[in-house]
């Protein structure tokens, strides 16, 4: 063979080869493209407020579009050829069925994928429709009105049993009925069932000058208590047998006005307490309790900025400190601008990372302030979830089961429609319709506290200082099915 013949017949073998394997320019069997949804992976129900995550992948795409029933949330459009999203529907009539479909196009033609159905089921606070009163907040061996801090027992440790409500007073006794605003120095107990308080009356847990104004509660796992105590501008630790102690008087409070406890977990290896102050800081106080009790391991202003002012029975401060475990959030009621404002990621947030621009003399004392804006090394992990709307002065919060919130108004500006709560979702914000918790004279409804029974069911506890029965006592009720 000469070299000219081999050359030929090289050729001839590449291009045999090439039409073999499919490189023709003729050729016309690009594989179908697929699309499969792996979240949700099997129809399910969520409450109204709650969110979803939307998880796909496909195969041999190149651009996929999104649609979704009416109610269904914001899938819609141009979407990546894999990913994920976080939706949250918001149908207009309940129970509601939701779908979303995701359609591929690639070299081989268009296919389409639906999701397993979503039923969205009603908020949670708006089929809760009985009020139970629980018991009098009146001390009636040292006296107390205008019940403000609540908490729930989670054990049962000297004078306190697993599941009490635990109550501090705002108000002293004189004149009687109602105090002195600030005055109040006394904490409380209550048993959850209404017939357990002997004569509807609540059982001594403490009363000292130590506790003066004391107006938000967290209880720690052997019952301890932390307390915002505004008069001494103190957070006093009460144990369960009412021995009132200050393990954290060397720190630098700037009038303490709300609690949380939180227990180590993934993403904060020790225990601590988050505090609001009318000065407007959030503090971080890391415990080691196991060293034998409640010691403190640390102190961080993780926050300033936000607007306080005004006196007891009229302060706008950040209060109502609420934390969801689950997701690392700690959510504060910023009374001043009537706002929620959520901190993720709170344990990594470290000494003031997150500066506060509250606008609190651009109002001129006038309220609410603006809405706050955040800065600061941890800025971006702070966001306002809901603001304005019927809120008025809003001052409580409590988490709920499925990570929703229910607020209540604190009602400084006289509202037309007294003593509301409202459900925030993280997601959506202001879901369902307000519940009016009293019917009675503004600014009754203070410490919230929830919590679910044997068989799932929401319960919400809440204080109520209107004056209530003919022995003008203070209570605590419950909202329930």
């Amino acid at each position: 063979m000469n070299a000219r013949h081999f050359t030929l017949g090289r050729v001839a073998l590449l291009a045999g080869a090439a039409i073999a394997s499919g490189c023709s320019d003729n050729n016309n069997s690009s594989a179908a493209p697929t699309v499969t949804f792996s979240s949700p992976a099997t129809a399910s129900a969520i409450n109204y407020g709650q969110s979803l995550t939307l998880s796909w992948t496909s195969t041999n795409t190149a651009s996929c579009t999104a649609s979704t029933v009416s109610g269904g949330g914001s899938f819609t459009g141009s979407q990546s050829i894999t990913g994920s999203a976080s939706v949250a529907p918001a149908p207009s009539a309940f129970p509601a069925s939701v779908s979303y479909t995701l359609s591929c196009t690639g070299p081989g033609g268009t296919t389409s994928a639906t999701s397993p159905t979503i039923t969205v089921n009603p908020n949670i606070l708006s089929t809760l429709s009985t009020f139970t009163t629980i018991g009098s907040t009146y001390d009636t061996a040292a006296g107390g009105f205008n019940p403000y801090g609540l908490a729930i027992a989670p054990a049962s440790q000297g004078l306190i049993s697993k599941g009490d409500l635990i109550v501090c007073n705002f108000n002293n006794n004189s004149p009687f009925p109602g105090g002195t605003q600030g005055s109040g120095t006394t904490i409380v107990g209550l048993h959850s069932t209404p017939a357990a308080n002997a004569g509807g009356n609540p059982y001594s847990i403490a009363n000292s000058a130590e506790l003066q104004g004391c107006n938000a509660l967290a209880l720690l796992p052997d019952d301890s208590i932390s307390a915002s105590a505004f008069g001494p501008n103190l957070n006093p630790l009460v144990s369960a047998s009412g021995v009132v102690n200050n393990p954290f008087a060397a720190d630098s409070f700037g009038q303490p006005w709300g609690e949380a406890y939180v227990p180590a977990n993934a993403s904060q290896s020790l225990p601590a307490l988050y505090i609001s102050n009318v000065s407007g800081t959030i503090d971080r106080i890391t415990l080691n309790e196991s060293a034998g009790g409640d010691t403190q391991a640390g102190f961080t202003e993780i926050a300033a900025g936000f607007c306080g002012s005004g006196v007891p029975g009229a302060i706008f401060a950040p209060s109502g400190l609420t934390y969801d475990p689950s997701i690392d959030t700690l959510y504060i009621v910023d009374t001043s601008s009537y706002s929620v404002v959520a901190f993720a990621k709170v344990s990594a947030i470290g000494q003031d990372g997150v500066v506060v621009n509250g606008n609190c003399t651009a109002a001129g004392g006038a309220t609410p302030t603006p809405q706050p804006t955040f800065s600061g090394p941890s800025g971006s992990s702070a966001t306002v979830i809901a603001n304005g709307g019927q809120f008025n002065a809003p001052i409580s919060a409590a988490l709920l089961s499925d990570g929703d919130l229910v607020v209540s108004n604190g009602d400084i500006n006289n509202p037309a429609v007294t003593n509301l709560a409202f459900e925030i979702s993280p997601a959506l914000g202001f879901v369902g319709a307000p519940v009016q918790f009293d019917t009675g004279n503004p600014g009754a409804l203070f410490g919230m506290a929830a919590t679910v029974d044997a068989n799932g069911n929401q319960l919400i506890y809440f204080n109520d200082d209107n004056l209530a029965g003919s022995n003008n006592f203070n209570t605590v009720n419950l909202l329930s099915k």
